[in-house]
């Protein structure tokens, strides 16, 4: 099947990616893109190049062997050029990932622009997110028209959908004129790898993770003290490492265990410390889970992923005390044994859309004409 799909791909055109940042910028939508062209090229032959949409990044015209095209400013007219040697296009949206507002009108007018210019063109979206939403008193209360709006014309545009929840599919059914469309949902895969194979816990050392961005590991530390000081009491955990950018404050010891600070660390390295680990902490809304990197992460390499968060719910497959713990919700003391079940179900889970599962259907939606 590879070899059939790779030989149909080689006879048409390279494609165009369009992310925010690449490396060395820290940037998940750029690192899902990087990590998607990577086994794309790997397992089907397909050339890919990239346009960076932060005029400020600071990058390589090359990375790993892809060539990468950076936008000096964020208009329609500079996009366009890029985009017109192209008649396959691969978009990896997240309204503010290429504006301040999350209103990126330059990104979808210069699409809107290249994709009418001929009947050959071909856009694909992965829809990381759709739009923003809050109270009166907020910018993303008067935005979230806007960032419908936007959502809603790159529907019109866009040849196949694809989004990381099953409640966001819903949303663009909802906003498309073809009712009978079909938005495929994926949850996101691991940017730091992934493991073959799944080794026990009994067989690893005690470690908890705390990994990802500042702001959800100070939320893990501010308001899951109690939370994970009984689950390093419970499972007996002897480390606890943290891994990410640095935080603005210092991180006290949970139960008198000083926190091993690594800072920000090469995905090689952080795949190397997971899969010797037993827990995976989290402070995050379960219903969002699926579009999650470090709690993909977790599950790709077999450790139990445990949490604190107010509200449970049930979404994209996932279900508590099933995939993932939350402390709140767990009665009986915490042990290994329930812990392995639970990563067991967690690490299957993810295989139904690991990395080189995506690869396969993107490269699907790539060649159909």
């Amino acid at each position: 099947m590879h070899a059939g799909l790779k030989n149909n791909f080689m006879m048409t055109q390279k494609i165009l990616v369009i992310v925010p940042r690449l490396p060395p910028s820290i940037d998940g939508l750029g690192d899902y893109g990087l990590n998607l062209a990577r086994q794309m090229r790997l397992d089907f032959g397909v050339i890919t190049e990239f346009v960076v949409a932060d005029p400020n990044w600071m990058g390589s015209t090359e990375i790993e062997g892809f060539h990468v095209h950076a936008l000096k400013s964020r208009s329609a007219t500079e996009l366009v050029t890029f985009l017109k040697s192209f008649n396959t296009v691969l978009l990896h949206y997240v309204g503010y990932g290429y504006a301040k507002r999350g209103c990126p009108l330059w990104l979808v007018d210069g699409l809107e622009l290249w994709y009418n210019s001929s009947p050959q063109k071909k856009l694909i979206t992965m829809f990381h997110e759709l739009f923003a939403f809050g109270p009166i008193w907020t910018s993303q209360f008067w935005t979230s028209p806007v960032q419908r709006w936007l959502v809603f014309r790159l529907l019109k545009i866009t040849t196949h959908s694809l989004t990381s929840k099953n409640s966001y599919a819903e949303i663009l059914k909802s906003y498309s004129t073809d009712k009978n469309q079909v938005i495929d949902v994926l949850p996101v895969f691991s940017n730091i790898g992934e493991l073959e194979n799944n080794p026990r816990l009994v067989d690893r050392k005690k470690n908890l993770v705390v990994f990802g961005g500042a702001g959800w590991r100070s939320r893990v530390y501010n308001e899951s003290q109690k939370e994970l000081s009984r689950v390093v009491r419970e499972l007996k955990i002897e480390n606890i490492i943290d891994i990410g950018s640095p935080l603005a404050f210092k991180i006290p010891p949970i139960e008198n265990r000083e926190i091993q600070i690594m800072g920000n660390l090469p995905s090689e390295a952080i795949s190397k410390i997971l899969a010797e680990s037993v827990v995976g902490f989290f402070n995050y809304p379960p219903g969002y889970l699926a579009k999650s990197g470090i709690f993909a992460s977790y599950c790709s390499h077999g450790v139990v992923p445990v949490g604190h968060w107010p509200k449970e719910q049930v979404a994209d497959g996932l279900e508590e005390g099933i995939h993932y713990w939350l402390v709140d919700k767990n009665s009986q003391t915490m042990n290994l044994s329930d812990a392995q079940e639970t990563a067991n179900q967690a690490f299957a889970w993810y295989q139904g859309h690991r990395l080189s599962y995506q690869a396969k259907k993107f490269v699907d939606f790539l060649v159909l004409k």
